[in-house]
């Protein structure tokens, strides 16, 4: 029986990450299922996206019978792993447009901002401080990623929703308005209360197997009208690739944030394709990650975490004697063209993944998108371009998307890591890292 649960590494959710570490003891674990049922809508995977979709599932219908089936525990995927940015896409603009026009560009990214508003309203400490999120050049190459945020805001009649600022010793910046951050663990245990409280039940150790409309689990098995993936991993493999991402953390530097006049917690990403970013956190650390680990299956990859802390040393010249504290890391499902995809498979599971690392804030929109979509709505949530789309240009197919994207990815950060040091790129890293662009297949985080 294939396995439909989080293809992610399973560690107990102390280890998953530094979030973990004061939030594990705060909820005991729900019961593995046990024994057969049955249910309206069944959701394998409890992270954001699969909590979201059941809270907004119950509040179209209170009386929807609705489980949550999580292989490990709530959010110790993905969800509990990153850098917690909340966020929607006002800041892909230029990349929305090129995907989805004009209007389907503003309908996404005036449906995004709506996350903020929602995760204020679980009324949880959560640690959500709302600065906004600065976009920032950090050499002559990133520029034009700062520009062409504020001309396309401009051009659309939003320039509210991106204005020119200031960062540090940044070359130039943007700063968009609907940027948060927020302690991933804390909101994944939000999330996870609230789902109960609504009445949806949660069963965690319990992995899952498919059969038919029939869901499979070591305990039991939960016959279901409607079953919805939201594990990020749906068999679409010309549409998604995985990325890994890693961040140091670290010790508590209030006094050089001060010097720095970075106090109001404002979110940060650099214009690189595999972009830095970077905050801070009630305590007065800085967060650093690096949006550039392997391409595959997620693996530890020390380089990537010695890449991330180079990014701050770079990035952060006053944070060079801060000392590091912690480093971890984590899958990221990469869409080909850095937009979720929503649908329906051919067996009729809905599904919603490809999140490419910004999935804080997003998952919560494609959780109205999916509550819609399963109950059969037609509302603003499912008129969105997100909901079965096709793309223009899908991934190669493997081995060419493996060893293709690994070439890639290496001639990228050669350039890209030459640019922040004002050297000139190597001739042979140039030619493999326009490859993309020539073949119109984005690559990268960004």
């Amino acid at each position: 029986m294939p396995d439909l649960s989080l293809p992610w590494p399973s560690t107990h959710h102390k280890a998953t990450s530094v979030w973990w570490q004061d939030e594990a003891g705060l909820s005991a674990e729900c019961p593995p299922l046990s024994g057969d049922r049955e249910a309206d809508v069944a959701i394998v995977g409890g992270g954001y996206c699969g909590l979201w979709t059941a809270l907004a599932l119950k509040e179209r219908d209170p009386s929807l019978d609705v489980v949550v089936l999580e292989r490990a525990f709530c959010g110790e995927g993905p969800s509990g792993r990153n850098g917690g940015f909340l966020h929607g896409y006002w800041s892909s603009l230029p990349s929305l447009v090129q995907t989805f026009g004009d209007a389907g560009a503003l309908a996404v990214a005036r449906a995004s901002q709506g996350a903020v508003d929602a995760v204020r309203a679980l009324g949880e400490d959560v640690w959500l401080r709302e600065a906004g999120l600065l976009k920032v050049s950090a050499a002559p190459a990133q520029d034009a990623a700062v520009e062409r945020s504020l001309a396309e805001a401009e051009r659309l009649g939003v320039p509210e929703e991106a204005v020119a600022a200031e960062a540090f010793h940044f070359r130039r910046a943007v700063r968009f308005r609907d940027g948060a951050t927020v302690q991933p663990a804390r909101l994944a245990l939000a999330l996870r209360r609230a789902a109960l409280a609504a009445g949806v039940a949660v069963h965690e150790r319990t992995p899952v197997a498919r059969r038919g409309s029939v869901l499979a689990t070591p305990g039991g098995r939960v016959r279901a009208a409607a079953v919805v993936l939201a594990t990020g991993a749906p068999p679409l493999p010309r549409r998604l690739t995985q990325f890994s991402s890693y961040v140091v953390l670290t010790e508590p530097v209030p006094e050089l944030l001060t010097e720095l006049g970075w106090t109001e917690g404002e979110a940060i990403v650099d214009g690189r394709m595999f972009l830095h970013y970077f905050r801070t956190t009630q305590d007065g650390r800085v967060l650093m990650g690096s949006g550039s680990g392997p391409i595959g299956r997620y693996r530890h990859d020390p380089a990537s975490v010695a890449r991330a802390e180079r990014g701050l040393r770079r990035l952060l010249p006053s944070l060079a004697g801060a000392r590091i504290t912690h480093a971890w890391g984590g899958p990221i499902d990469v869409s080909a063209d850095r937009f979720p995809f929503v649908g329906t498979l051919r067996d009729g599971t809905r599904y919603a993944a490809g999140f490419s690392g910004n999935g804080v804030g997003p998952t919560w929109l494609a959780g109205q998108v999916l509550a819609s979509l399963v109950s059969g709505r037609e509302d603003e949530w499912t008129a969105l371009p997100l909901l079965d789309r096709r793309l223009r240009r899908p991934l190669p197919p493997e081995p060419l998307k493996r060893l293709g994207g690994a070439a890639v990815r290496a001639a990228v950060l050669r350039v890209e890591e030459a640019e922040e040091d004002g050297r000139r790129p190597p001739a042979v890293a140039r030619a493999i890292a326009a490859v993309p662009r020539i073949l119109r297949i984005q690559l990268g985080v960004r």
